[in-house]
Formats: C-alpha cells, structure tokens, sequence
C-alpha cells in the first residue's frame, strides 16, 4: 500500500460552500486524538487543496479519517488547523462560501465568510503523519449492509479496559463466503455470523479497534446501499465507505477461542417474545442501580423480573411463558442483558440456562447469532 503524499506549498487559498464543509469537518474531526497529553499536531486536521477538491484528514495515531469535497483551488497546498476549534467556527459561520487561505511564513489560516473573518494558529503539514491508502490490486469489497449490520450486533460486548487491549477489540474473519464477528469483555461474549451474497475471495483475519467499527457503522449506517473496501497491510485495516476513508491500527494478540467458552450442553431453552421482554427489562433496571443484579425467576408458565436496590426502591413484573421445568433464579447485570436482547434481531429470543451459577446464552430464531453472558450471584 502506497502512502499519501502531502502537497506542501508556501501558500494555500481554497473556498467551497460552508454546509458541506461543516458536514465533512465533523466526519473528519472524529478522527482527531482528543488525549490532553497526545502529539499537539494529533489535536489538528489536515487540509490539503489540489485538483478541485479539499481533502481533509484526522488521526489519534490508533485510527484515521480523511474525506474530500468538491472546492474551487486558487492555491494548492496543505496545512494543519486545530481539529475541534475549527470544527466549532465552521458550524457556526454564517451560511454561503468559505474562504480558507495559508501562507506558510506568517503561520495562520484565515477563514473568511461573508463579514465573517477568523484567523487561527497552524501546524507544518510535513510534520502530519503519513497516512496509507487502498492499493487496488489487493483490496476487496463487500456488502455495505451486511457488514455494518454485522458490526452493530457485536460491538457492544467489547471492552473498554485498556490494560488487556486484545478485548477492546472486535475480531473480524472472512471464510469463504461467511463473514463472522466477535466481542467480548469477558463478562459476556456476542459472535454473529454472516453470510455474504460475494465473498472476498480470500481469507482474512484481523483484531479491529471496536472504536473504529463503530466509527464505520456511524458513517455506513443509512445512506444508499453499496460496498465497502477493504485492505490490509502489515499493521493496519482501511476501509472506504461512502467516500470516507478510515485506517485503523490492527491489536496484535491472541483473540481468545470462543468455541471453548460456550457450554455444550443446556438444562432448560425458553422462547420468549423479544420486544416485550426488552421492555420489561429496560423498566426493571431502572430499579437496578449500585450494581445490584436483575432477578430473573422462571417457573411453571411463568417468567418474574424483578430488581431492588436499598434506598431507591423495587420492581417486579411478570410475562407468561411457555416453561414447565425446574425453578430457576438467575441474576445478570441490567446494562448487559439489555444489550444482549437488543442485539438479537429476530421477534423472538431463546434463553438457554444451565443454573444459576453457569453462564446464559441468548439466541434469535436462528444460529447466526449468539450472546455468551456471566451471571451474577444472587444473595438469599
């Protein structure tokens, strides 16, 4: 993969219309490092004015964002501008054409805007680090749809713990014609299963920032259908979506084999109506604060919800259910059942349970998807 090149010139002058501008710097200022103690060049986005277009991009150094917008170039060149600051000015200027102009010795950028006029210190652009982009010949390109959606079943499972960087990752793995995704924290587990109509056509295994697919979910969700691009290099993933570009630093690790986490055998299968069941819950857990679990009780015909937590109260509901086993009472955290059932994408969702000391499974109609969660030891 080729790096791009920055086109460095003495002097820049650029104008496009302030709409699209604010709608691009958004995109692209999410790429910015907001770390107090980062690289200050971290904290701009570049701009880079050639061939009728103003190409913006933005990186933390984990992952980056570049797009482009149509522009009328009197100067070539590049400089780099204080990300979130020129974010905020270009969204609240006046509506009609911006004006950005550089020149390299007095090392400001003036943005001008009808009787709007702003001027704001600047960074080198050679000091901007290199980004890579897709070389063609080893790109590949999937289904837009499939792979967000893919992406938007999984990502709430991984983890935010910086100390074990493998789990903050999301692991990505093409195999044949499957795509297949997976997540944990350790306290749960969510593995989705896709099959795509095209598949690359090669093999490919990644440990992907879960901060950067959700990035690309942000930007591919919506919009006209299409493809994404993917390509690999050494140590990172591009992807380009919808004209946006994003490079991702991949995690280097072992991803833990999840097969071996998942229990063989079941002691009870319930099928419950997904949309009420979410409902109860996300009321219940209102009542589930300071860490205190979400009761569930399921016995003969029915099922109980219930929370409580000492100076804030009670709640408890009940769904009628298709059950007529042994009692189980089984707590879970409120946050990561809620986000277990959400994910399923089916009416109706199938809770396999062991006992109340071994792990849930939560299941849509079919296989393609499942969510892996501990529970919580109940007291009493």
């Amino acid at each position: 993969m080729a790096s791009i090149d920055t086109v460095v010139g003495t002097t820049m002058k650029v104008t496009c219309g302030r709409d699209e501008l604010a709608d691009k710097l958004q995109l692209a200022g999410r790429g910015v490092s907001t770390r107090t103690q980062s690289v200050q060049i971290l904290g701009g986005i570049m701009l880079r004015a050639g061939g009728g277009q103003l190409h913006l991009s933005a990186t933390d150094m984990e992952i980056s964002l570049r797009v482009s917008l149509d522009a009328q170039v009197a100067d070539e060149g590049a400089v780099v501008v204080p990300g979130r600051l020129l974010v905020d000015i270009v969204r609240l200027l006046p509506a009609g054409e911006v004006t950005i102009g550089h020149r390299a010795e007095e090392g400001v950028a003036e943005l001008t805007c009808g009787s709007a006029s702003y001027k704001l210190h600047t960074y080198a652009a050679d000091d901007f680090p290199r980004l890579p982009e897709i070389d063609p010949e080893t790109a590949f390109t999937v289904d837009k749809e499939a792979f967000v959606e893919t992406i938007s079943r999984v990502s709430r499972s991984s983890s935010r713990d910086e100390s074990r960087p493998v789990l903050t990752g999301i692991l990505v793995r093409f195999e044949g014609e499957k795509l297949v995704m997976a997540a944990t924290d350790s306290y749960r587990l969510s593995v989705k299963e896709t099959a795509l109509d095209k598949g690359p056509g090669q093999e490919l295994e990644a440990i992907v920032p879960a901060r950067a697919l959700s990035e690309l979910l942000r930007i591919g969700q919506g919009g006209e259908p299409g493809t994404i691009s993917i390509g690999v290099q050494e140590n990172q993933i591009v992807f380009g979506v919808d004209d946006v570009w994003l490079t991702a630093r991949r995690i280097d690790g072992q991803f833990p084999n999840y097969k071996q986490l998942l229990p063989e055998t079941f002691e009870a299968e319930i099928q419950l109506p997904r949309e009420e069941f979410v409902e109860i819950v996300r009321r219940a857990s209102l009542m589930a604060q300071r860490k205190s679990p979400l009761r569930l009780r399921f016995e003969s015909g029915e099922l109980t919800v219930s929370a409580q937590t000492q100076d804030v109260g009670e709640a408890r509901e009940s769904l009628p259910i298709a059950y007529s086993g042994d009692t189980i009472e089984i707590g879970f955290n409120a946050e990561f059942l809620r986000d277990g059932l959400e994910s399923v994408g089916d009416d109706a969702v199938r809770f396999k349970l062991i006992s109340p000391l071994r792990p849930g499974l939560i299941l849509g109609e079919s296989d393609d998807f499942l969510y892996l969660i501990m529970p919580i030891r109940l007291a009493g």
